[in-house]
């Protein structure tokens, strides 16, 4: 549900994402280590913080600090703290939180 939520709302930001059956591993592992995250600081974790746990979970993977996002060279253009993120994509951080407590909730 997760992951479908954040696809539409990446595609309507103009970037392509894959349907979960189609994901790389690295993203599946990526966006389930977030709800993870979430559920060990009790439900807890700000946007900032979970923006934080992406950031060291890709600089732990070899990922970097690039103007595009490769996943041949491992650069993303959001390796930056949250406040420099673009506002659409702090909005990604908060939509991810609330899916998440949404279906925690049921």
């Amino acid at each position: 549900m997760v992951h479908n939520v954040n696809k539409v709302f990446c595609e309507y930001l103009g970037e392509k994402q894959p349907d979960w059956k189609d994901a790389p591993e690295w993203m599946k592992e990526s966006i389930s280590n977030g709800i993870k995250n979430y559920f060990q600081k009790d439900g807890k974790l700000t946007p900032e913080q979970s923006h934080e746990n992406w950031m060291h979970e890709k600089l732990k993977n070899g990922w970097k600090y690039g103007a595009k996002k490769s996943e041949i060279k491992k650069t993303h253009p959001c390796m930056v703290p949250y406040k420099h993120l673009p506002e659409a994509q702090k909005v990604k951080d908060k939509l991810f939180l609330t899916i998440v407590e949404t279906m925690q909730k049921w």
